[in-house]
């Protein structure tokens, strides 16, 4: 294929990762069906799909660990087929599980992985530094692995990914068991990669992850792709839509209901539900009725699918 290029002011750029057709089995079970998928430089595509989909598989592809049946692939504009060790040079790949050795230091860790990388000696142990005191590591650096909290790990893994410099990134479920706290610390610190120009592709089991940092979410399933878009496209072909209006008391919400076409009613919160995007217009032209009405609401909330409503009408399915 032609290496995928796409606009940007007005120039024409090469893909950081570009796909087509890709078709991958194992036996007679059909991983992947003949898959396309195109990530711009400096963005983030999070990859979703039920437990199964070939999200894993994709990634395989895609880093040279395995080879599809049909397809072809450029990441970085190299072909994986006829310059692997170019792809390998080019990307940093962070799995399921924490690449981490529990029985040497941080600093080991990341000079292990300079010396992997044919770094000087000297040039290894300068990026080991800058990296540990990046990731916050600097106290436990000299400390094995081993005593390290969940989230250090995963900082110290995806640290471990940087020391090569990749200019695109894979990051396999990189937040699966942290706690809230270190899976937003994460987060940050993948939003600073990317606005550094690294491109990222992230598979995700948290549907929350992949609407706070992807720049458009590709939805795998039965070995397709079965939707695409930035999480705003995706979530707005989903219907459920609605405003909740609360009321002070009884008088006011039969009030509300006789005026209005509600879709919900609770009597017990004194709420009504009615269709509705949350958009500007929409809610002054309510307010101005139920103004003109002399109804008076105590709160508005506005509900809008999220990433989850999006995934289950698309799957038959909650989660990723």
């Amino acid at each position: 294929m032609n290496t995928a290029t796409y606009e940007t002011a007005g120039a024409r750029t090469v893909a950081a990762i570009a796909a087509r057709g890709l078709h991958k089995s194992f036996g007679e079970k059909t991983v992947l069906d003949g898959i396309d998928l195109t990530v711009e430089q400096g963005t983030i595509l999070a990859l979703l799909g039920p437990n199964g989909a070939g999200k894993t598989t994709a990634v395989h592809l895609l880093t040279t660990y395995l080879r599809p049946d049909a397809g072809e692939i450029r990441v970085a504009g190299q072909d994986p087929e006829k310059n692997p060790q170019a792809v390998r040079r080019a990307i940093g790949v962070t799995g399921q599980f924490s690449a981490v050795d529990g029985y040497l230091t941080g600093r080991e860790n990341l000079k292990l992985m300079a010396d992997l990388h044919l770094l000087p000696a000297a040039v290894g142990r300068r990026r080991a530094a800058e990296l540990l005191e990046r990731f916050e590591l600097v106290e436990a650096g000299d400390k094995p692995a081993s005593s390290y909290s969940g989230g250090m790990k995963r900082k110290l893994d995806l640290a471990m990914t940087l020391v090569g410099d990749p200019k695109v990134i894979f990051l396999d479920e990189p937040t699966t068991g942290l706690d809230p706290r270190s899976r937003r610390t994460m987060w940050d610190i993948i939003r600073g990669l990317v606005a550094e120009g690294t491109t990222i592709l992230l598979t995700t089991q948290y549907l929350e992850e992949a609407d706070q940092l992807a720049d458009r979410v590709a939805v795998l399933d039965g070995g397709r792709i079965v939707a695409e878009g930035t999480p705003a496209e995706l979530k707005a072909r989903i219907p459920g839509g609605h405003i909740e209006l609360s009321f002070a008391d009884r008088t006011a919400l039969d009030a509300a209901a006789t005026l209005l076409d509600a879709t919900g009613r609770d009597d017990d919160a004194l709420t009504l539900q009615l269709p509705g995007d949350g958009s500007v217009s929409t809610l002054w032209t309510l307010l101005n009725r139920l103004r003109e009405a002399s109804i008076e609401v105590t709160s508005l909330a506005v509900h809008t699918p999220d990433l989850d409503d999006v995934f289950f009408a698309l799957t038959g399915r909650k989660g990723a």
